[in-house]
């Protein structure tokens, strides 16, 4: 079992025109839930995706330095919001049918999983 570090968390998969977002929330029980949502990559939706994290109290996000399309979304959160940016070699998704769903749901697990011993923030 992997060791939780933040309750509140939340994992993104970024593309070129979307964001997919799934913040978790554990209680004291070790229950997850899941809040999933998806945001276009235009200003105004990405400062609507900064209040939805703000508003969910979630100060923690991972995502994968893939291509380009993350550096945006990075630069806007990274003043207000704790941002683990990962490498796509030690995050990939789980063997089986991909979606971005998927990917943004697990990922935060992987945050957690690697944070402190695998990965750094660029």
């Amino acid at each position: 079992m992997m060791r939780l570090i933040y309750p509140i968390c939340c994992g993104l998969d970024v593309h070129k025109n979307v964001i997919v977002a799934t913040i978790v929330t554990t209680n004291d029980s070790g229950i997850s839930e899941y809040t999933q949502k998806s945001f276009s990559t235009f200003n105004s939706d990405i400062q609507k995706f900064h209040d939805w994290l703000i508003e969910n109290n979630c100060k923690h996000v991972c995502m994968e330095s893939t291509g380009k399309y993350w550096i945006p979304i990075f630069n806007y959160l990274e003043n207000d919001i704790d941002v683990c940016l990962t490498h796509p070699k030690y995050v990939k998704a789980i063997k089986g049918k991909k979606t971005d769903k998927k990917d943004s749901k697990l990922r935060p697990f992987r945050q957690n999983s690697y944070r402190n011993n695998v990965l750094s923030s660029y």
